[in-house]
């Protein structure tokens, strides 16, 4: 699906125990699959009730009561095409898709996950790691 212009960026940190109202009822079980607790997720649309989040190739409507806009757009997001800059001796560097934005609220910046030959790389890697492919 094509990105709207400009896209914003946000967190939904809701959790379980804020109750189900907040999402809308066909999303709820894959919305708390997705733990969505320190996840960036682009905002794509917005009607009166509901807001339209998409995460990686996933789309759900929730309240938009809870979402908070960034105040920074990460320098990558879903789909992106990237490589690792400076991989370890003797290793090459990864290669892939940002699968996974999470926010680091510490550092208050993004970092990100990749998916390689369709598969998770476990390491999550800051953004000064990374460059586009």
């Amino acid at each position: 699906m094509p990105r709207p212009k400009p896209v914003r960026y946000g967190l939904y940190p809701w959790t379980p125990e804020y109750g189900l109202r907040y999402i809308h009822p066909a999303n709820r079980r894959s919305f708390e699959w997705l733990e969505p607790l320190g996840k960036v997720f682009e905002k794509i649309d917005e009607t009166d009730d509901w807001i339209l989040l998409r995460y990686d190739e996933q789309q759900f409507k929730v309240s938009p009561e809870l979402f908070t806009e960034l105040h920074q757009k990460p320098p990558f997001s879903f789909g992106d095409v990237v490589e690792e800059k400076s991989p370890e001796p003797g290793r090459s560097a990864h290669h892939g898709l940002i699968s996974d934005v999470f926010w680091d609220e510490g550092a208050d910046r993004a970092r990100f996950q990749l998916v390689e030959k369709k598969r998770k790389v476990k390491r999550v890697f800051e953004a000064e790691e990374l460059r586009f492919a």
